[in-house]
């Protein structure tokens, strides 16, 4: 009985994600991606510190990959809207990638 009187105390209003969403992977195109990952994590102790490469990789996949929606209409979309891999929390592996560079002899 005293449940009743709490459901018009206060509304609850539901915000979207801050980045959104995006589409299943329903043709397995990054699949192998997220493998790799899932595995880096399960042999580190799902310490994800440890599988940021892996990270990186799987959505730097996404972000590569379209995918076609069938149902109304022909639309091309991405699985992952382009965002910039620094935005993310990457910017120190593609400093280092930057400085792995073969020197010219």
């Amino acid at each position: 009985m005293s449940t009743a009187m709490n459901f018009s105390s206060k509304s609850f209003t539901p915000r979207p994600p801050d980045k959104g969403a995006f589409p299943l992977d329903h043709f397995g195109e990054c699949s192998a991606f997220k493998e790799r990952f899932m595995e880096c994590l399960r042999q580190s102790g799902y310490e994800s510190a440890a599988c940021r490469q892996s990270a990186m990789a799987y959505l730097e996949c996404r972000m590569d990959r379209r995918c076609f929606l069938l149902f109304s209409s022909f639309l091309l979309r991405q699985l992952m809207a382009n965002e910039p891999l620094e935005k993310l929390g990457f910017k120190d592996l593609i400093n280092e990638k930057s400085g792995e560079k073969p020197e010219k002899s």
